[in-house]
């Protein structure tokens, strides 16, 4: 799988042109062994190199001005400002109302919501 290109999923709805969404498959990426192709968690035991560059092919593939706010996800009720995460906060949630900030949730069996 490494070496091909992302493979995103984007919704066709009605939102306002300046929202969107997007989600990942495991296509793309450098990751490699169990973590193959595109894994963008970095708290799976993958190569911390292999994690970083795939985040940044992923802002690179929904050109992104900024990096997107990482949470280190909980399972809990936490929501964290998004212009303010820098480095991993603990939280399930993220908000913001700055243009141009993008919002993460990583899912395995648990289903994104977006408002």
């Amino acid at each position: 799988m490494s070496g091909e290109p992302l493979a995103l999923l984007q919704p066709d709805w009605p939102a306002p042109a300046n929202v969107r969404a997007a989600a990942t498959t495991r296509r793309g990426g450098v990751s490699r062994g169990p973590y193959a192709a595109l894994n963008l968690g970095d708290h799976v035991g993958d190569d911390p190199a292999a994690v970083a560059e795939n985040r940044r092919l992923l802002s690179a593939a929904l050109g992104l001005a900024r990096a997107p706010a990482w949470l280190e996800q909980v399972h809990g009720c936490a929501v964290a400002a998004a212009e303010t995460v820098h480095a991993p906060v603990r939280a399930d949630a993220a908000i913001t109302r700055t243009p141009g900030v993008a919002c993460v949730v990583m899912t395995a069996d648990c289903l994104p919501v977006l408002f």
